[in-house]
């Protein structure tokens, strides 16, 4: 039977029935193809009689050889003396030797990878689908293009699907830590705005006879990477503490410094014997303010690695800032030995004590897209001193979006503040 005399099949949309989803024998269109010997002639009335045809193959003994291009073949049909010339003459004239032949069970990803090596014109011409290295039809560049967006939206879903999820137990980590604030801090707020979905920020609060423990932290990054590195310090830091430790938040960093440092196996960089050795690539750790309150005497008892508190007494104009140490918890270029400071002072009754990350004042924002910056910080909590702190959460995240503007979001923002 001659090329001309064959019926094209509808070409199928999606995967064939019985067939693998994301393999290419999915994407196949049965179509006709031309022998070697055939003429031009007969090319020419199969895409005169089939518009929607884009390609023809050309298959010798059931091995495809070649590939016409629909358009290049009737342009060319077009040009004057043309189809005098070419009409009885065999169709390999216009055909491309060499097209995108692949076999049917080739995942989608293979051949979008060999799709890409051979070009743009697999999108123009399609490509030649084999079964054992016989001929069996042909792929269309723009289903498979369809295919690989289908692909990527639904392994974005999924992804998306799990990062929802994993805010859920997020946020469910964090119940009992609220809960604790509700009970023991009736004036407190809690910030915490993720970038993404899950953040890199995270608190914590352990209530004692004696006082509280309270710690605000900011791991490496933020998103994915940045919440599993919060599992990580919550569960140390769960451990770590002690009746006796709580009361010593210095310690408390120095020893979750060495058990982060010791778990991911980070080390100086700068240390080639031990990096051979040792060196896992990582380089993760924790910005935190840690502290312990004392009921009996009023003393707060403030350790920061990055991090500061900000005090605000009643009647005071300015807020004071106690600076934590310059060192991050759990490093590599952070010693295994690092000793974090504790700092003490007794507050007044009625004094607002705050904990912020970095992702606040480092916001861009403002007419010359500069960071919000602490000074700027310590003026908004100035103004709104005589506000409960739930309406200064407000205030604070209201201020924070109104500088933002158009910018975007850079990092995770959280803060804790709470008056004694």
């Amino acid at each position: 039977m001659s090329p001309a005399q064959l019926s094209l099949a509808p070409a199928p949309r999606g995967p064939r029935p019985g067939h693998a989803r994301h393999l290419t024998e999915s994407l196949l269109v049965e179509v006709p193809a031309a022998a070697p010997d055939d003429t031009n002639e007969s090319v020419f009335r199969i895409f005169e009689t089939r518009p929607a045809l884009i390609g023809l193959p050309v298959v010798e003994n059931g091995v495809p050889i070649g590939l016409i291009n629909r358009n290049i073949f009737m342009q060319s049909m077009a040009r004057p003396f043309h189809r005098e010339l070419f009409l009885k003459k065999s169709c390999i004239a216009f055909m491309d030797k060499s097209p995108l032949v692949v076999e049917g069970d080739t995942s989608i990803q293979d051949l979008s990878f060999r799709a890409l090596e051979n070009g743009t014109k697999t999108l123009a011409d399609g490509f030649i689908i084999t079964q054992g290295g016989h001929y069996a039809g042909m792929g269309i560049g723009l289903d498979l293009v369809r295919t690989i967006a289908d692909m990527q939206a639904e392994k974005n879903r999924l992804v998306m699907e799990s990062i929802g999820y994993a805010s859920i137990i997020q946020k469910s980590l964090g119940r009992a830590s609220r809960e604790a604030l509700r009970q023991e801090l009736p004036d407190h707020f809690l910030l915490w705005e993720p970038r993404d979905v899950v953040s890199g920020d995270y608190f914590y609060f352990l209530p004692r006879e004696e006082g509280f423990f309270a710690a605000l932290f900011d791991c490496t990054g933020h998103g994915v990477p940045g919440a599993f590195m919060t599992l990580i310090m919550t569960s140390f830091l769960q451990t770590t503490l002690t009746e006796e430790s709580c009361q010593n938040p210095g310690a408390v960093l120095a020893a979750l410094n060495r058990r982060v440092k010791k778990a991911l196996g980070q080390v100086d960089h700068s240390a080639e014997e031990e990096r051979e050795e040792t060196e896992t690539g990582s380089d993760d750790g924790m910005d935190a303010a840690f502290c312990w309150y004392d009921r009996a005497t009023r003393r707060i008892t403030f350790a920061g690695a990055h991090m500061a508190m900000l005090l605000l007494a009643p009647g005071q104009a300015e807020v004071d800032m106690v600076n934590g140490d310059r060192a991050g918890v759990g490093y590599a270029t952070t010693p295994l030995d690092q000793r974090w400071e504790n700092q003490s002072c007794v507050l007044e009754e009625g004094t607002a004590v705050y904990f912020f990350s970095d992702g606040y004042v480092d916001q861009l924002g403002g007419e010359r897209r500069i960071a919000f910056g602490k000074r700027r910080l310590c003026a908004t909590l100035a103004e709104m001193r005589e506000l409960p702190m739930p309406e200064q959460r407000q205030a604070l995240l209201a201020a924070l979006l109104a500088y933002q503007g158009a910018e975007n979001r850079r990092d995770d923002v959280s803060a804790l503040g709470f008056r004694v």
